[in-house]
């Protein structure tokens, strides 16, 4: 197990221009805990391995794509009406591109998984069969039915299960590690800056996020905001060199009030190639939450784009509701079963955006490059074993150089 960072300054006192070299060791820490845990932070590079591998990938229908579809990346998601369905919980990297880049993308990390539970090969091989039967099986449903039918396995169902029984204590314990009014300044939490709590202050007070909050059921429009308390939030990979904050409001007045907890987080230029010719927003942050509601309409309808401290930031208030997958050790049976149902989940993602004639094709054109004897596309295996044999060997490399680093702290 790696070693814990060397943090010299207290994670409380952490000023404004101290905090990239602080993330970065806090960075390297993590993706150092395991193979799994590098393959999830390392989306910029898993699309310079795929360039550099160059397989022959179908070009499929140009809709939007999640970009970064590793598996803690798909979870239950509660919609403005309090509804939980699982769907991709993370848009960052999100552009118009090619879907089968999410297919690999997920079927590395599944495969990761897998090694991760130390389960032979002919389970990833299984792995990425099941991935591809659930992705063809989505595109061949009914996509007039509001509600998911898609038989969950029982890791899903229990995920489920924890995730509409979960209150906002929960959340506060879970997210602030307290259930009082306030954000606890610590190792999760820092200082803002006077010009950071200023601008952050003004954004909450906008019309905007008025509407925004409020619009989720159990409020009303007319009910004013209060901002309770803000501070840095501390992500180990995705807050270095950006805006991060976690943001704690008060809605309404009196014995009727609630509290709420807004995610404001910078958005950043994609690294997932974008399909020639592709018509999205230039600007980041609208490019994020247009993708999000196209791909995640439960997340994506309670997101907003906006401009903060002159840069482009989305928003979203944080529900009890909200988990993503966390994988523990997994059996070969639960492994398949896992694999086929995201492969459906991400399914409907893409083919929601498609018509009939054309998910009919895309599907088609998924089942023409297998082989007889291994039902997943050549392609899309071919690309998963040389990721993971890459990635395997730059996590090993960032060990190595993550350990000469600590001993020299």
């Amino acid at each position: 197990m790696a070693k814990k960072p060397v943090v010299k300054a207290k994670a409380s006192v952490v000023k404004s221009a101290e905090r990239n070299s602080v993330l970065a060791q806090l960075r390297n820490h993590k993706m150092a805990r395991s193979a799994h845990a590098y393959v999830r932070g390392n989306t910029v590079k898993f699309y310079d391995w795929l360039e550099q591998h160059n397989p022959d990938l179908p070009q499929g229908p140009a809709v939007w794509i999640c970009g970064d579809c590793h598996v803690g990346n798909l979870g239950p998601i509660s919609d403005k009406k309090g509804r939980v369905a699982i769907q991709i919980r993370d848009l960052d990297q999100t552009v118009i591109g090619n879907p089968a880049h999410d297919l690999i993308r997920l079927g590395l990390s599944l495969a990761s998984a897998a090694r991760g539970s130390d389960l032979p090969g002919v389970t990833t091989a299984h792995v990425l069969e099941m991935l591809i039967g659930g992705y063809r099986d989505a595109l061949a449903g009914d996509f007039e039915l509001t509600e998911d039918r898609t038989h969950r396995p029982k890791t899903i169902q229990r995920l489920l299960s924890s995730s509409v029984q979960r209150r906002w204590r929960h959340l506060a314990e879970e997210r602030l590690h307290d259930v009082s009014p306030s954000i606890p300044l610590g190792k999760r939490f820092w200082h803002l800056s006077a010009e950071e709590r200023n601008a952050v202050k003004a954004l909450v007070g906008s019309e905007e996020v008025q509407t925004l909050v409020t619009s989720l059921r159990g409020r009303s429009d007319k009910d004013p905001l209060q901002l309770v308390d803000v501070a840095y939030w501390v992500k180990g990979c995705s807050s270095l060199g950006s805006l991060r904050y976690a943001v704690l409001v008060r809605v309404g007045e009196g014995e009727g009030s609630s509290l709420c907890l807004l995610d404001i987080k910078e958005a950043l230029s994609a690294a997932a190639p974008r399909a020639e010719d592709a018509k999205m927003p230039r600007d980041n942050a609208m490019r994020v939450v247009t993708g999000a509601k196209a791909l995640s309409p439960n997340l994506g309808n309670r997101m907003l784009a906006a401009r903060l401290l002159e840069r482009p930031v989305f928003l979203r208030e944080l529900r009890p509701q909200d988990l993503k997958i966390e994988l523990g050790s997994l059996s070969h049976d639960e492994a398949r079963n896992l694999s086929a149902y995201l492969g459906q989940v991400l399914g409907r993602a893409h083919g929601r955006q498609m018509d009939a004639h054309t998910r009919a094709g895309w599907a088609a054109e998924l089942g023409k490059t297998s082989s007889a004897k291994l039902d997943a596309p050549y392609w899309l295996w071919s690309a998963v074993v040389e990721l993971v044999a890459q990635h395997e060997v730059a996590y090993l490399e960032h060990c190595r150089k993550y350990a000469l680093q600590s001993r020299a702290a």
